[in-house]
């Protein structure tokens, strides 16, 4: 990658005799939104701390705009915003007054009015913080992380606590400040977010990178599925030969797990034309990120024997 936004090389961070990042390298090019993910307890939130600022490295080196986030905070932190899980602003201030402290501690020119309608918090410009619900907040920390639309924003965990209907609106300002050029660092434990949103990501288990590239070839790595209800007593061996292994559930549904999704679905098709037969509940989709974490535990239970 030539001249990353964002460079991570040989990161190491402990607590004491406890290690919670083992040595982790990534890398952030100008205008694209990486998702850095994580198992319970992998590592990825002292990982964010380290690459914000908020935390020193043990080990490793971390570049955010060629400088040290962390010795050159001066240089760095007036061009990039932060979103973290827990903002802790003071509850007696209105959104308003709020958003008007922000901009006075602030560097860049911004435009607020406009945030505050992009983020749906007109209407309660004038209501206390502590007065707002937990996705109204949420919104609120998202309307000052970019507030004059930093160059590389961190978002942790940026729509927790959010309905279907505002999370497609943090969704919409997010992409656009990427069409804007704006770099984003992404953690979520909503894999869809990260599927939808993001170019490439890296998955950390066990304080290390278990996975990472762009998200489609991720989820290539993994099979698709077909599934479809079949009545009792079918015998699967009246299948045609697919590729895939195909699993007769108890439950009544046969499930092909496959690398070849287009031929074996069309194999199936032409089989069940052929034969007269209406697949009932037919499902074809490829992997989902679900199945790449699943996957990865998967390897460390192998790994453990």
């Amino acid at each position: 990658m030539t001249n990353p936004v964002i460079q991570v090389e040989g990161l190491r961070c402990s607590y004491g005799d406890f290690e919670a990042v083992r040595g982790v390298d990534f890398e952030v090019a100008q205008g694209e939104l990486f998702g850095l993910l994580g198992t319970n307890g992998a590592g990825k939130t002292t990982t964010m701390e380290a690459v914000e600022g908020l935390r020193k490295a043990t080990q490793g080196t971390v570049r955010v705009l060629g400088s040290d986030p962390l010795t050159d905070r001066g240089v760095v932190r007036p061009r990039i915003g932060i979103m973290l899980q827990d903002s802790g602003f003071p509850g007696d201030l209105t959104v308003a007054e709020m958003v008007a402290f922000w901009q006075a501690t602030s560097s860049r020119a911004s435009d607020a009015a406009s945030a505050i309608e992009a983020l749906d918090l007109a209407h309660r410009r004038d209501v206390r913080i502590k007065q707002l619900s937990g996705g109204e907040r949420r919104r609120l920390d998202l309307l000052l992380a970019t507030l004059g639309k930093p160059e590389v924003l961190f978002l942790d965990e940026p729509t927790t606590g959010l309905d279907p209907e505002s999370r497609l609106r943090v969704w919409e300002v997010v992409r656009g400040l990427l069409a804007e050029g704006t770099t984003v660092v992404l953690t979520t434990h909503y894999l869809e977010e990260a599927e939808s949103l993001a170019e490439r990501i890296a998955i950390m288990h066990a304080g290390r990178i278990a996975v990472s590239g762009r998200v489609s070839d991720v989820l290539a790595r993994q099979p698709a599925r077909i599934g479809f209800d079949v009545p009792a007593g079918f015998d699967v061996g009246v299948l045609p030969m697919l590729r895939g292994d195909v699993v007769h559930e108890p439950s009544g549904r046969v499930e092909v797990r496959t690398g070849e999704l287009q031929r074996d679905l069309g194999e199936l098709l032409d089989w069940a034309r052929g034969d007269g037969r209406v697949l009932t509940g037919l499902r074809a989709n490829h992997a989902s990120l679900e199945d790449v974490f699943h996957a990865v535990r998967a390897d460390e239970k192998v790994m453990s024997r």
